[in-house]
């Protein structure tokens, strides 16, 4: 299933924002340094997740949070 999620790291102190089909690979991508935008932020934990019904939807959804540019949408998103 498609998912929208935010991942957090406390050593950057910043959220990361992203979407994919599969959560759980997408997170050890981001923990093993795949990408290199969030291997400085190792490690780095789920904090919301949202599923969808396509691919199309979810990456709607990743470019509405993003386009907020703001922690404390993210932060009471996040809950």
């Amino acid at each position: 299933m498609p998912f929208t999620y935010i991942l957090f790291s406390e050593k950057v102190n910043k959220y990361y924002i992203g979407a994919c089909i599969d959560l759980e690979r997408r997170l050890h991508e981001h923990n093993i340094g795949h990408s290199k935008f969030t291997s400085t932020g190792i490690p780095w934990q789920l904090k919301y997740e949202e599923e969808f019904a396509t691919v199309q939807e979810a990456k709607r959804r990743e470019l509405a949070i993003k386009k907020m540019k703001s922690r404390k949408y993210i932060e009471n998103l996040i809950g």
